[in-house]
């Protein structure tokens, strides 16, 4: 049976040249289209025209013509009609050929090829754009906006001026409102709005993007993108959480789209605030169930994303953390008070120290305050006083002897006195 199964083909083909080769032996000739032509009709949209060789005989033939597209990728196709629409980046050129097919009954004749060729744009190399990525945001209205952003060429100068035009079906659109780089050249586009449709999902986006400088030559960039590979999807709608005992139950409702509820995946961000610990979780349903502790403090947050067989897109943001559990965390306004007072407390002790040692340093402190001197006279007259009046009581030999000790201790004072003011 196998050998059976790889013989057909060739017998095939060999039926078919001989069919072939039996009319032509009956003088019948298959002639080449004339007039081919190809025509940039759009941003990377190419139109493909040709015209019957006005030599061929028509009897009771059916003709078709076969179109095969050599760059930028290659591709083959048949077509009844003269001409044909393709759509291809078009910044390294496009080239194209085609011939004329007979069939007759069970029989068809070829004609020879006939190739044209769209010449590259001019340009210098590596001065085109370079990482160019696209998002398709769609706003709650159901509006969708574009934000595209790519790299300037290795040899691109710095006055390079980029402008960036989008195509969506038959429109197209130049952007108004850039980000620069620091040589102000133009590295990104913003469209608040298009006319891109949300609800479509097999269309494409053409992004062409060209350049000027005064002295070189900027070479254009062209890519395609499909419209759902660069959606971001809407975060998921209405969390809700519940705990009982030590089950957890999270269930929320698809992001608004115009995708049915089988074409979404999601994560789950679910964080342990006591044990500083994060798992991510993923799912296709709307509802997910987990065994925690219940002493613990957690946040939980969801994301939406396509599934692969409709076209995966970027994912969305995280919605909002909800919180469940006793261990409250602490919330940012918290940690930013925190940390201003713990800079304020850190700067006054700093101040305070430098002042102290500024103060040590250049003895602020002893001039600021100097010491108060205590008047000679008055000290020395309160101990005499005091001697004289004691002294009365005794005998002369004793006065003399009281008399001699004070004059001692009036001395001592004196010189103490004066120790006092050559210290200060």
């Amino acid at each position: 049976m196998a050998i059976l199964v790889s013989i057909f083909p060739v017998l095939l083909w060999t039926l078919m040249a001989f069919q072939a080769n039996s009319l032509q032996a009956k003088g019948i000739q298959v002639l080449p289209p004339v007039n081919f032509t190809l025509t940039v009709s759009a941003l990377a949209e190419v139109l493909l025209q040709w015209k019957p060789n006005p030599d061929q005989e028509e009897k009771n033939y059916t003709i078709r013509y076969d179109v095969e597209i050599m760059t930028p990728e290659r591709d083959e196709y048949d077509t009844k009609k003269t001409c044909s629409t393709r759509m291809a980046v078009l910044h390294n050129g496009f080239s194209a050929r085609i011939r004329t097919l007979l069939l007759y009954t069970n029989s068809q004749i070829k004609s020879n090829w006939v190739t044209a060729k769209l010449q590259a744009p001019p340009g210098a190399v590596e001065t085109s754009v370079t990482n160019l990525s696209c998002v398709i945001c769609t706003a709650v209205n159901n509006t969708a906006s574009l934000h595209c952003t790519w790299l300037a060429g290795k040899a691109a100068p710095e006055d390079t001026k980029y402008f960036l035009f989008y195509r969506y079906n038959n429109y197209t659109e130049e952007c108004q409102e850039y980000s620069k780089d620091k040589w102000e050249r133009n590295i990104g586009c913003r469209f608040s709005s298009t006319y891109i449709e949300t609800s479509e999902t097999d269309e494409v986006i053409v992004i062409h993007i060209n350049g000027s400088s005064n002295g070189t030559a900027i070479k254009p960039f062209e890519q395609i993108f499909n419209q759902n590979a660069i959606q971001k999807v809407n975060p998921p709608r209405n969390v809700t959480m519940s705990l009982k005992q030590n089950n957890l139950l999270v269930k929320w409702e698809m992001p608004a789209s115009s995708f049915l509820k089988e074409c979404f995946k999601y994560e789950l961000n679910i964080y342990n605030w006591k044990m500083g610990y994060k798992q991510i979780l993923e799912t296709e349903l709307n509802s997910f169930s987990l065994r925690i502790d219940d002493t613990c403090r957690y946040s939980i947050q969801i994301r939406a994303n396509h599934q692969s067989w409709c076209t995966e897109g970027f994912w969305s943001d995280w919605t909002e953390p909800l919180y469940i559990g006793k261990n409250q965390p602490r919330t940012p306004v918290d940690s930013k008070t925190y940390t201003v007072l713990i800079a304020l407390i850190v700067s006054i002790c700093s101040m305070a120290l430098l002042i102290a040692i500024i103060c040590r340093k250049y003895h602020v402190w002893s001039r600021l305050f100097p010491p108060i001197p205590t008047p000679q006279n008055s000290l020395k007259n309160l101990f005499l006083n005091k001697s004289y009046q004691r002294a009365r009581t005794y005998t002369s030999e004793t006065e003399t002897e009281v008399g001699s000790c004070f004059e001692d201790l009036g001395s001592y004072t004196e010189d103490l006195y004066f120790d006092v003011l050559e210290d200060s």
